[in-house]
């Protein structure tokens, strides 16, 4: 137990130390990202750090897989060149024994990233993008999804307008909503437009609007005797159709412990919700994934340095590494896309990919 404690010690220094290096790196690049997104535009640079610190939780979530193989890998290339991993054959504990604490500690990271990490993410990734569109059209947009149907929300310099409509039959080139109600806000605060529309096409920057009917909410009017029809309206909007259709499948926004109501809810409002059902188990399956990439890594590692050929060994791990994360991920888009079920989509790579590296394991021990 003394043995497992120190290995999980050694292996928590590596990860931190790796993922401080990392992450440094990660908030330089995102930090001249920002800078070149809001060029020529009234943002200070306290607001671009800002941005770029909303954007760190979501790229240490990214790379945790990547994290652990090479604190995998600096663990027991260390170990294997002071001797320690050959003192400890020497007392009679097999190799995949000294695997334990590292794993175990793996796997509670992964139990973290899921419980605790996941909901930051979430959070953080709303707040970067409210930020971002009131930073480009001095308002926030918004979308949510309920039983009720889809609510939209547009910002500008001049005011909010809320966005409800109860159907969605937007296609690969388009985006149409159904049976629509616009509620538009002054820049002050208070309501002065009301109106109802058959239909609601987006194009280019502005909403097209079916057989509207107009509603002005100004005091001292009647706003059903001043109220006026249209065949078609014109609104402009700030919305766009990709910034629609990635929020309306894009679940990394929404906190694990949400996921089954908002999917119970799109399933209320008529849309499909695969994606989500999709990624609530990926994200589940995450330690499991997180400790067959300790394994990967230590699989190539734990050998004496006299054998020679370290190189090779750490970069066919690190490859492995990056292969199994990338079946993983096209596992998940053909768990999306129906052509595989979620569970095996989601389950099916961490899963293999321990069995795999543990036959590893057990061939470089028992031979």
């Amino acid at each position: 137990m003394i043995l497992d404690r120190y290995f999980a010690r050694r292996f928590i220094q590596s990860f931190l130390m790796i993922g401080a290096v990392f992450l440094s790196l990660i908030m330089l690049i995102d930090l001249i990202e920002q800078l070149r997104k809001f060029e020529g535009q009234d943002v200070s640079f306290g607001q671009l750090f800002r941005l770029m610190l909303l954007n760190a939780p979501a790229a240490v979530n990214e790379i945790l897989p990547l994290l652990m193989i090479l604190s995998t890998i600096v663990l027991y290339v260390g170990l294997a060149r002071s001797s320690e991993l050959v003192v400890t054959r020497a007392t009679g504990r097999s190799g995949i024994r000294a695997l334990l604490g590292p794993v175990l500690v793996a796997l509670i990271i992964g139990v973290l990233a899921v419980s605790t990490l996941n909901p930051i993410v979430a959070a953080t990734s709303n707040r970067y993008q409210q930020l971002a569109d009131t930073y480009r059209t001095g308002g926030p947009s918004a979308l949510s999804l309920s039983g009720e149907g889809l609510w939209l929300r547009q910002g500008a310099a001049r005011g909010q307008s809320v966005i409800h409509a109860t159907g969605y039959g937007g296609g690969e080139e388009d985006v149409v909503l159904f049976d629509v109600s616009i509620l538009t806000y002054a820049a002050g605060g208070g309501p002065v437009r009301r109106i109802h529309a058959k239909s609601a096409e987006l194009q280019q920057d502005e909403w097209i609007l079916k057989q509207a009917k107009v509603w002005p909410l100004v005091t001292g009017l009647n706003p059903e005797t001043s109220a006026a029809y249209h065949d078609t309206l014109r609104i402009p909007t700030t919305l766009t159709e990709d910034r629609i259709r990635d929020s309306l499948g894009r679940p990394t926004g929404i906190s694990i412990y949400d996921l089954p109501d908002t999917i119970r809810q799109l399933k209320q409002a008529g849309f499909s919700t695969k994606r989500h059902e999709v990624w609530l188990q990926v994200e589940l399956a995450r330690p499991v994934f997180l400790m067959a990439m300790v394994l990967v890594g230590a699989a190539f590692t734990m050998r004496h340095t006299r054998f020679g050929g370290t190189g090779v060994a750490v970069l066919t791990a690190v490859l492995l590494g990056f292969g199994l994360y990338f079946i993983r991920n096209f596992a998940q888009i053909l768990g999306e896309n129906g052509q595989l079920p979620v569970v095996f989509a989601a389950w099916g790579p961490p899963v293999a990919s321990i069995l795999l590296t543990f036959g590893l394991l057990l061939h470089a021990e028992d031979g």
